[in-house]
């Protein structure tokens, strides 16, 4: 995927209007009552308008923000420059609003990895001064502040020269209290299988690897003594140069990917060969059987887990070792990947309204210090994740 600078227009100010759409589960209460806070003007789209107040009225947001029903025309003509549109909608559409935050100075912001077509549209608005704003809630998100810092924690205790460096970044939203399933549906179930068709593509025992079945390649991860389940996703390799890995850094393992709840892979056997089959008659019809049988309900809790870790040895066997572990349960007031999602993307909301971020295409924070910033926040508003660091000695144990 090429990238493209940023902007070189003069910074657009902020207007204080903030366009929320989208009323689905990723939107949280925490997240949206902050933009509420600091915005001087929320407009919350919903399918239909009772639907977006109902939302509202389940959040505790009732009077916080205006209620519409999501009409591209309404929201074209409702538009002035230096507004923000944040899409929580699914990834497909972000395109097509980000193409009509383009047509009316706008800046924009969602949680999605940045796509081909999000590139096109942002280096169409390059010289607009505007900002956007993509990959800022969890995994994308959290997950990238956490690469960041523990590079640029490792580049200080050993330099841009190492004998080998092992990264890995874990994510998942798994029940609170494992069903037999070992998963419960807060989201279309169609989502996850195809996820699971995508081949992934990532670095182990210093060769690239791509698995075309995901899960094939599931291992055992054991954190704070409980056992998990991870398997790699997507493309890892992008995110080398991303996180700013130095080149003399040989890479052994180079991982990101998702976690599961212990007895995952043996749980979904059933699941995978209906995958495996591409048939989407009846992947589809598949989709639906465990939309009802596993759904999340109002009376479970699920759990987020996020674990992004790295070691980095020099040739003389000593180096340097960190890791990040945020782990948040969901309570009756809002779920943890609500929070977890709403509440980093939220905050980039707020930095757009201060006029902190650079014009042009964002990622999170990719600077060291403003990473610093959004975790410092995080850990305020109760996404406090747990670090650990220690030099490794020359025996290979931590000194």
């Amino acid at each position: 995927m090429s990238e493209i600078p940023a902007s070189t227009g003069a910074p657009l100010p902020a207007s204080g209007t903030v366009h929320w759409i989208g009323t689905g589960l990723s939107t949280g209460r925490a997240g949206l009552a902050l933009v509420c806070e600091r915005a001087e003007q929320v407009v919350f789209w919903g399918r239909t308008a009772d639907r977006a107040a109902a939302r509202l009225a389940e959040l505790g947001l009732t009077g916080r923000a205006e209620a519409r029903a999501l009409d591209h025309a309404e929201l074209a003509a409702r538009l002035r420059p230096g507004d923000i549109v944040v899409s929580m909608l699914p990834a497909a559409h972000h395109a097509t609003l980000l193409r009509l935050c383009g047509e009316h100075g706008a800046h924009f912001a969602c949680s999605s990895y940045v796509s081909e077509e999000i590139l096109a549209e942002a280096e169409r608005a390059a010289g607009s001064g505007t900002v956007q704003l993509t990959e800022a809630g969890l995994d994308p998100g959290i997950d990238h502040l956490m690469a960041h810092l523990l590079v640029g924690r490792a580049r200080a205790a050993v330099g841009d020269a190492a004998a080998s460096a092992v990264f890995t970044s874990y994510c998942g939203g798994v029940p609170a209290v494992p069903n037999d399933f070992r998963y419960r549906f807060s989201w279309a179930p169609a989502g996850v299988l195809n996820a699971l068709r995508s081949p992934a593509r990532y670095v182990l025992g210093g060769e690239e690897r791509t698995s075309e079945r995901p899960w094939e390649a599931t291992r055992q991860l054991v954190l704070g003594g409980e056992e998990f389940e991870v398997y790699p996703n997507r493309d890892s390799l992008p995110f080398v140069a991303q996180y700013g890995i130095p080149s003399g850094w040989p890479l052994d393992t180079f991982v990101r990917g998702t976690l599961r709840n212990a007895g995952w892979r043996q749980a979904w056997q059933p699941v995978f060969e209906t995958v495996q089959s591409g048939d989407p008659a009846r992947i589809e019809a598949l989709a639906k059987e465990l939309a009802a049988r596993h759904p999340m309900t109002d009376t479970d809790r699920d759990r987020v887990v996020l674990s992004v870790d790295l070691e980095v040895r020099t040739g003389s066997g000593d180096g340097w070792h960190g890791a990040y572990l945020l782990d948040v349960t969901g309570d009756a007031d809002e779920s943890a990947m609500a929070r977890c999602v709403s509440l980093p993307l939220a905050h980039g909301i707020t930095r757009i309204l201060d006029g902190a971020l650079r014009p042009g295409l964002n990622r999170a924070a990719e600077d060291p210090a403003e990473a610093e910033r959004w975790m410092a926040f995080l850990a305020g508003a109760g996404l406090a994740a747990e670090f650990r660091e220690s030099p490794i000695s020359i025996q290979g144990e931590p000194a």
